[in-house]
């Protein structure tokens, strides 16, 4: 699926100087940034939905001592 975004003039220099110097496309490295980048964001904003949910009471928090004597069980 084709999708455009605008960089920074900077940024853009950088992404032509990278591709030019290891003789692959602007859009390798695009889609390298977006698939490495996207998992940690992902991370990020599913963790801080889990402690939102922790600080509301809502979600349920397991000391690690019972935690693992759990496992002996």
């Amino acid at each position: 699926m084709p999708t455009s975004i605008r960089l920074a003039p900077e940024i853009e220099e950088r992404l032509d100087f990278l591709a030019a110097r290891t003789g692959r496309s602007k859009a390798y490295y695009l889609r390298e940034l977006i698939e490495r980048g996207l998992e940690d964001i992902e991370d990020y904003y599913l963790a801080a939905e889990v402690l939102e949910r922790i600080r509301s009471g809502e979600e349920e928090v397991v000391k690690s001592e019972d935690f693992w004597r759990g496992l002996d069980a």
